[in-house]
């Protein structure tokens, strides 16, 4: 039972941070129906700002977590409004000339810009191909874990979540007690409506892009400040992917469908990781390198059974 736990605390930590990637994912397409491919960039070029905001604030280990807390917000308020600025970007000129052109220009579109950034984040005065270190934020050693029964919880998990849960009760307040919110609903439920009932539609949807990268910066930081620890050009497409992977999972369009699939995807890849390896005779089974094949085997089968993903609603489309 205690490994059983340790594993889960492991997989929601992990799940944490493809929620806030998730969420993005699942906003943009809610209120433009587009899949915002270069989200993942967005959520790489985050977690570099982090790391240059570090040095600006000459961050060093601290003694408690408090004082680490003290200089995590700074960074991922930094983070955030870079990539809100980003967002910002992106959707004016990248997206904005296409807004009534077939959906399929806008997805070429949208791998177009992801390719771009990845490319030029690989540039010498970028960021560059090396890979970059975050310092320590927080404390480490035996002082930053709590011990409960046999079960090891680290600060920077608790951290992770927290942080994470506060951002997505933000959003949630955002979405269900603003009037902002109420146009993004709005439109998302009807676009040419809404703008025929003065609803600024391209605020909205601008608003709805800076949301989705200010979340995407925050799990940059958490996962290469607290987490990953080693930072590269291309660590957007692999987490952007699962991401992606989860929003599906969830039900495109509904954010607390992005919630449970960023969850559900964290959860089984850590459980598929704890998993023993099994050796017997001709047969080397190490389920830790199906993790990858692992969430796409998991969204073959909610779709299978719910098209429209677990919490997705199917709506009929008139021609």
């Amino acid at each position: 039972m205690d490994q059983f736990l340790q594993i889960l605390i492991n997989g929601i930590q992990l799940g944490s941070v493809y929620v806030l990637i998730a969420l993005g994912y699942t906003m943009v397409y809610g209120v433009l129906r587009l899949i915002n491919f270069a989200h993942s960039d967005v959520f790489m070029v985050g977690s570099f700002v982090g790391f240059y905001a570090c040095g600006w604030l000459k961050v060093s280990a601290q003694k408690t977590v408090f004082a680490g807390l003290v200089q995590l917000l700074p960074i991922l308020f930094i983070a955030m409004a870079a990539c809100v600025l980003l967002g910002l970007v992106i959707e004016r000129f990248a997206y904005r000339p296409l807004r009534r052109a077939p959906r399929l220009t806008a997805l070429i579109t949208a791998i177009g810009v992801s390719l771009f950034i990845e490319g030029a984040a690989q540039l010498p005065f970028v960021f560059g191909v090396n890979p970059k270190f975050y310092p320590e934020i927080l404390p480490s050693g035996p002082a930053s874990t709590i011990q409960a029964g046999g079960i090891t919880i680290s600060k920077h998990q608790l951290v992770m979540v927290i942080v994470s849960a506060i951002l997505v009760a933000v959003l949630w307040y955002i979405v269900q007690r603003t009037k902002m919110g109420k146009a993004m609903r709005a439109v998302s439920h009807d676009f040419d409506a809404a703008g025929l009932m003065g609803i600024p539609t391209d605020n909205v949807i601008a608003f709805t892009f800076s949301i989705g990268a200010a979340l995407a910066a925050a799990g940059g930081v958490l996962f290469g400040g607290l987490t990953f620890k080693s930072l590269l050009p291309l660590m957007g497409v692999q987490m952007g992917l699962k991401a992606f992977v989860a929003a599906v999972v969830g039900g495109i369009g509904s954010i607390p469908g992005a919630m449970l699939g960023g969850l559900l995807m964290g959860i089984s890849e850590s459980f598929i990781k704890g998993a023993p390896h099994i050796k017997l005779g001709v047969i080397d089974f190490d389920p830790s390198r199906w993790t990858d094949a692992a969430a796409f085997l998991i969204l073959i089968l909610v779709l299978l059974i719910r098209p429209a993903g677990l919490l997705g609603k199917n709506t009929p489309e008139k021609v």
